[in-house]
C-alpha cells in the first residue's frame, strides 16, 4: 500500500453523463476534503457519482447559466449545503450562487488553484476554470473537441477572443467540456478541412470510442489546435476552401461557424 502523499494541486476528475448528452465533472482534490461538481444539469446522476467514490460535495462550479449546467445545483446545494461558485458577469442567471469570479481570479479548491477566465460567446457571462498544476481546463459551452458552442448571445469576435484565450494553454492541458458532440463535430471538421491529416488521425479513433461505447473528452489543447478548425480560422487553406481568401480570422471563424450551424 503507497502511504505517498498527493502532489499539491493534483486533482481527480470523473465524468459524470448527464442527460442526452451531457458531461457533468466529479472533482476531488486529494490535498484535502474539497469535492466538487462542475456543471451539474441534473442531480441524481451526480448522487449515484459521489455514493459510488464514497464522496461528500463540497463545491458546485457553474461554466454558465443554462439549464443543462445548472439544472441541479438548488437540489445539491440543499442537500450537502455545497458553495455554488460561477460566472460573476452572469451571477443573477445561476442558481444559488454564493461565490461570482471573473477574468483573472483565482480560486482555491482544497490544495488545487483554478485560474478564471472571462469566455463569453455561447453566452454573455462564460468562464472557463483552469487549474494549471492538474493541466485541466473546465470549458462548459466554448470550446468542445473538434468543435465550439453555438453564439447564442455573444459576437464572432467574442467567442474568436475567447477560443484564442483558451488555446494559448499548454499541449498538454485536458479539456473538459460540456458535450459528447466529437463525433458529429468531426464529420463537420472534415468538410472544412479534409486534408488535414491530423483531423483525419483524430476522427478515426473518435469514431472507433464511440463504437465501443467510450467517450471522447478529456481533449487535449496540443491536439485540437492541430485539428479544430475553430481555432485554426488563421490557416490560409481554411479561408480559401470558404471563398475567404485574405480575410482575417474573426471572419474566417463566423463563417465556419454559420456553416456549422447549417450542416
Amino acid at each position: 500500500m503507497s502511504h505517498t502523499s498527493p502532489a499539491h494541486g493534483a486533482l481527480e476528475i470523473h465524468l459524470v453523463p448527464c442527460l442526452a448528452d451531457n458531461y457533468a465533472y466529479l472533482i476531488r482534490d486529494p490535498g484535502s476534503s474539497a469535492v466538487g461538481i462542475v456543471d451539474p444539469s441534473e442531480a441524481a446522476p451526480v448522487e449515484a457519482a459521489l455514493a459510488a467514490h464514497g464522496l461528500r460535495l463540497t463545491h458546485i462550479l457553474n461554466t454558465h447559466h443554462h439549464f443543462d449546467h445548472t439544472g441541479g445545483n438548488l437540489e445539491l446545494k440543499a442537500k450537502w449545503g455545497a458553495e455554488v461558485v460561477g460566472p460573476a458577469a452572469d451571477r443573477e442567471r445561476i442558481p444559488g450562487i454564493d461565490r461570482a469570479l471573473g477574468e483573472g481570479d483565482t480560486w482555491d479548491f482544497g490544495t488545487a488553484t483554478a485560474r478564471i477566465f472571462d469566455i463569453p460567446g455561447h453566452t454573455k457571462g462564460h468562464i472557463a476554470f483552469w487549474f494549471e498544476q492538474a493541466q485541466a481546463v473546465f470549458t462548459g459551452d466554448t470550446l468542445f473537441a473538434l468543435g465550439c458552442g453555438r453564439m447564442f448571445e455573444g459576437t464572432a469576435d467574442q467567442m474568436w477572443a475567447s477560443l484564442s484565450k483558451l488555446a494559448s494553454l499548454p499541449d498538454a492541458t485536458r479539456i473538459y467540456c460540456g458535450h459528447e458532440y466529437t463525433q458529429s463535430n468531426a464529420r463537420f471538421a472534415l468538410s472544412v478541412e479534409p486534408d488535414n491529416a491530423a483531423l483525419q488521425a483524430y476522427a478515426k479513433e473518435v469514431d472507433s470510442l464511440r463504437a465501443a461505447g467510450q467517450p471522447t473528452i478529456p481533449a487535449t489543447m496540443g491536439r485540437e489546435r492541430a485539428a479544430n478548425p475553430f481555432l485554426r480560422a488563421t490557416e490560409a487553406g481554411i479561408a480559401a476552401r470558404l471563398g475567404l481568401a485574405g480575410a482575417g480570422p474573426v471572419a474566417v471563424f463566423a463563417e465556419t461557424r454559420l456553416r456549422k450551424d447549417n450542416f
